[in-house]
């Protein structure tokens, strides 16, 4: 049985709107989105990476 609630995360090598398309197969539909930046420490400095964004996918009813 699946989850009634679960996040999916953008992938590097994806478009959002792959990742729209990819919960929508799993039977998702987004019902949030969070974003978060993702840095890396270089010489005591942190280095801003990308946006992490991830969007919360709740059960599509039948």
């Amino acid at each position: 049985m699946a989850k009634k609630q679960v996040w999916y995360e953008v992938e590097e090598n994806e478009t959002i709107e792959q990742c729209l398309e990819r919960m929508k197969k799993d039977g998702y539909m987004a019902f949030g989105r969070k974003e978060e930046p993702v840095f890396e420490e270089v010489n005591g400095e942190p280095i801003y990476l990308r946006q992490k964004i991830r969007f919360k996918g709740i059960l599509m009813d039948d």
